[in-house]
């Protein structure tokens, strides 16, 4: 991955027991194995069933899943059910008071709400919360989202009722977990565009943005809640109702090239065989006379091993990777993100000298992380470079909840692939195809839109 480029979208966990059970415990774990999502911040909600109406517990802060929660912290937080989030911001600022989940009280109780997704038609909602007289604290979608959802309870018979009136309101991709005191809500767009999946431990019910958090508390996945669908836990019961309509779906392609962890499946579909695919394609169409094939890691590792494995060059590991310096993309300039990820990532010398290589990765965004990564590969003694990207170029911004920059920060919008090579110093280069994405997902209809412009939702 191009460091100073794209970025994870959010992570969401939910359980439900009718027992008495430390639920936060249960959604930490969730949490951590949904880091990989969102960096920025970390909170869990739960409530006690057997409580007084209303009892829910909040602790929520900047910073990872492990420096936001300490063993105290989740000693305070006792109930049955709960709902947590992990976000990196794609809309809304990076502070404390955008951090989720979002819980407000209200005349008739308390709700929470934790929200993986971007809804493009959210400001015209939050115009007309403020002119009602609401006042928000951030200025995420989830915050808005939750007031509205609160609003329409006053009108509804109950929170799901109301939760289902404010998703018909909504444009864009999301997936959402919604707690009230006696009930868990879980819904997915009708497109499809965020994750979200079920499964079970015994009595326990958990929704989760990606299986792999599923089997990080020993749940078994039970199935992807369908786009549309929404799922309501109450009693120890699970009620489906199909709410939101498309006539078409549009699942995130890049939650198969990047974004999810290689032990998930999303929609039926393995991640680490569809990047595995990726880098066959690669290789089947690209073909170059070479000694070895790495990738950039870790994103590009799993397509080097497809190419490796569909050419016939030895897969070689050629970066060490210091895994304790901090995370690349809040360094506050560019000279200090480039510096950092160079110290995070080191040639292996023994694996480049005197060798051809083909250099992996899943995208390329600017540009700048990538030639110096080259550069440094020359450096100790690489003769070539060939570069293959396991996804076509991006051409366009994503409205959906992933950060991707506008036009003019893509290198691929305006410059030739001629032009992109001479400027990260490779000796050739060359992106998947886009109609090999199919290949990748078993023909399962994505959202390619950063790569076609062809929106899904407008």
């Amino acid at each position: 991955m191009d460091f100073d480029g794209i970025h994870e979208e959010c992570g969401v966990f939910g359980v439900y027991s009718r027992e008495n059970i430390n639920a936060a415990g249960y959604i930490y774990y969730g949490l951590t194995a949904l880091q990989h999502r969102g960096q920025e911040s970390a909170g869990i909600v739960v409530c006690d069933t057997c409580g007084p109406i209303g009892n829910i517990c909040a602790h929520k802060d900047m910073g990872l899943v492990n420096e936001v929660f300490h063993r105290e912290d989740l000693e305070k937080l006792k109930g049955n059910i709960g709902i947590g989030h992990v976000r990196y911001s794609t809309a809304g600022g990076s502070t404390k008071e955008n951090a989720q989940p979002v819980f407000i009280n209200y005349a008739k109780g308390t709700i929470a709400l934790a929200h993986n997704g971007n809804i493009i038609n959210i400001d015209e909602i939050r115009d007309g919360l403020i002119k009602e007289g609401a006042v928000f604290s951030g200025n995420a979608d989830s915050e808005v989202i939750a007031y509205k959802i609160a609003e329409e309870r006053m009108h509804s018979s109950s929170i799901e009722e109301a939760a289902e009136k404010v998703s018909k309101l909504l444009k864009g991709g999301f997936a959402l977990l919604i707690l009230s005191p006696q009930k868990l809500i879980c819904i997915r767009d009708p497109w499809g565009l965020k994750p979200l999946c079920l499964g079970s431990i015994g009595d326990i019910h958990v929704c989760a943005s990606e299986s792999t958090a599923l089997r990080a508390i020993g749940a078994d996945y039970v199935r992807d809640v369908e786009p549309g669908e929404m799922v309501m836990i109450t009693d120890g019961k699970i009620i489906s109702k199909q709410i939101l309509r498309s006539e078409k779906k549009a699942h995130c392609i890049f939650e198969y090239i990047y974004f999810a962890r290689l032990d998930s499946k999303i929609d039926g579909i393995s991640v680490y065989a569809a990047r595995i695919e990726g880098g066959k394609s690669l290789a089947r169409r690209y073909p170059v006379e070479a000694d070895v094939v790495t990738g950039v890691p870790d994103s590009g590792l799993t397509a080097a091993a497809g190419y490796a494995e569909q050419s016939g060059i030895p897969f070689r590991s050629a970066f060490a990777k210091n895994s304790y310096v901090g995370r690349t993309f809040i360094k506050p300039t560019q000279e200090e993100r480039t510096s950092a990820v160079m110290i995070k990532l080191r040639v292996i010398e023994d694996v480049v000298k005197g060798k051809r290589v083909v250099l992996t990765d899943d995208s390329i965004v600017r540009g700048t992380t990538l030639a110096n990564i080259i550069k440094e590969m020359r450096r100790f003694g690489a003769l070539e470079v060939h570069v293959r990207i396991s996804s076509p170029p991006f051409l366009h911004p994503c409205y959906y909840g992933t950060d991707v920059p506008d036009n003019s920060q893509l290198i691929a919008n305006g410059h030739t692939k001629e032009q992109i090579r001479q400027t990260i110093g490779a000796d050739s280069l060359e992106y998947l195809d886009i109609e090999d994405l199919d290949k990748m997902t078993h023909n399962l209809p994505t959202c390619r839109a950063c790569f076609d412009g062809n929106y899904p939702v407008l």
